[in-house]
């Protein structure tokens, strides 16, 4: 760290992509044509992409060239050995299986120890993670701390598992084996980016361990979250972000891993287990449905990348340049008056939806309507995670039940854009802003049963 307040970017850019300019008219034709759904919009008809921080980022010159010595052999290839080393290196698990991405290594795991009746806890379940889940007919439930839910709430560790609802949970089910595992999602992605402390990480172990119930990290951001320890949490400021990660998985007894966030690629994910009876049924459905296990889904290309990204994730450089950045973007909403999620998160900024839009009800999708606003003014594409993301009609009433908060999510890909950009995104939620009371909720015209943001068309409510 250094003594000076300017954070600059620990690389150089070797390599530029142009960016295409639009005016207001054109991005209010392009949200049309995509029924205002912003996952349907062609992303070069996007200046600023703040949509998620998965597999978005721009690679180091070191994976480039890690590429190149990727080994494509169908079975057994080296750089499967590689990336199984990386891996071992910082979580100490054993059975590692490579996965094209982190919703794969869920469908596997979650299809072989869910099914009808099952319960998974976690902190907080992000989409992909409930909703496969709940596609083999397992309840998902979410047991964050209170402070968690509290958006203007300035907590070290949000992301929390409340124990005390956890532990009776296990109590409600001993001995049944309703309960096959517990998740606990590092950074806690769908309550604002919040980190888990060791303390919580280590007490929610232990309490696994007396129910005899299985401990599985969602672990996408994991190197974020170790930073946050070593800033956070007393007696961990000394220790290098390697120690401290190794510290955090040895609570654990696997993991589920979208590498497209903290492991720096684009393109991969991993399921990673130490329990010898589950090893053969992972491995019959990885090649049922991924491929040989020596590959999972992906090229040998990009195991090599990602091996080479999981070692950079930790450097001490890279992962303060990342979560000042985001602070400073973060800091800068909240002197303009805009309502933040408090602390700031590790990979994103969190704007409360409903505090800064309350004349828009739940039901009216506050989050979304920001976030199409954000692009109608901008170019500015981010992603919603309340109501349309999490929301749902009671089952035995139809009643609309809404999320537990309603926020508008701006995801910074990893080593893509500079404090100019950023600067710029300021400027237009400036703007934003300041016409706030003229936007409109929306309604859902046609949605899916599953994961019904990525699709479902939607229009302004004409009120």
């Amino acid at each position: 760290m250094t003594k000076f307040k300017t954070v600059i970017e620990p690389f150089k850019i070797k390599m530029v992509e142009p960016i295409k300019m639009t005016t207001y008219a054109d991005r209010k034709k392009f949200l049309d044509t995509a029924h205002h759904n912003i996952f349907s919009i062609k992303a070069e008809d996007i200046l600023i992409d703040l949509l998620t921080d998965s597999g978005t980022g721009a690679m180091s010159a070191a994976q480039w060239a890690a590429m190149m010595e990727g080994d494509e052999s169908y079975a057994g290839c080296r750089s499967f050995f590689k990336m199984a080393d990386a891996v071992r290196d910082l979580t100490g698990l054993k059975h590692i299986f490579p996965t094209h991405q982190g919703r794969a290594a869920e469908r596997i795991l979650f299809s072989i120890i869910g099914g009808e009746g099952k319960v998974i806890p976690n902190n907080t379940h992000f989409d992909t993670t409930r909703a496969n889940i709940e596609y083999n007919k397992t309840e998902a439930v979410d047991y964050v701390i209170a402070e968690g839910k509290d958006p203007s709430l300035d907590y070290p560790f949000k992301g929390n598992m409340d124990l005390k609802k956890l532990e009776e949970l296990f109590e409600k089910y001993k001995g049944t084996k309703r309960i096959p595992v517990c998740m606990l999602t590092i950074t806690n992605n769908s309550g604002g980016g919040q980190p888990v402390s060791m303390a919580n990480i280590r007490a929610t172990k232990k309490l696994c361990d007396k129910y005899n119930i299985p401990l599985f990290l969602d672990a996408c951001r994991f190197a974020e979250n170790a930073y946050f320890i070593k800033l956070r949490e007393p007696g961990y400021e000394n220790m290098i972000i390697k120690d401290i990660v190794k510290e955090m998985f040895s609570y654990c007894d696997g993991a589920t891993m979208s590498s497209k966030k903290d492991a720096l690629v684009n393109m991969g994910g991993f399921l990673a287990f130490n329990d010898d009876k589950l090893f053969t049924e992972v491995q019959n459905i990885e090649i049922l449905t991924e491929g040989f296990p020596t590959y999972g889904g992906l090229s040998g290309r990009d195991l090599a990348a990602l091996a080479q990204g999981l070692r950079e994730v930790v450097e001490e450089d890279y992962l303060e340049y990342r979560i000042k950045s985001t602070q400073y973007f973060g800091h800068k909403l909240i002197k303009l008056g805009i309502p933040v999620l408090k602390p700031i998160g590790g990979h994103a900024v969190y704007i409360d939806a409903k505090a800064m839009l309350p004349h828009i009800p739940p039901e009216q999708f506050p989050g979304h309507a920001l976030c199409c606003a954000l692009y109608l003014e901008g170019g500015i594409r981010s992603c919603e995670i309340g109501s349309l993301m999490f929301g749902k009609e009671d089952a035995q009433t139809g009643a609309f039940i809404p999320a537990q908060m309603e926020l508008l999510r701006m995801a910074i890909p990893r080593r893509v854009y500079t404090q100019s950009h950023i600067d710029y995104v300021i400027e237009v939620l400036d703007e934003v802003n300041k016409n706030k009371n003229k936007i409109k909720g929306y309604e859902i015209v046609e949605s899916p049963p599953f994961l019904r943001h990525f699709s479902a068309k939607m229009r302004p409510k004409n009120i």
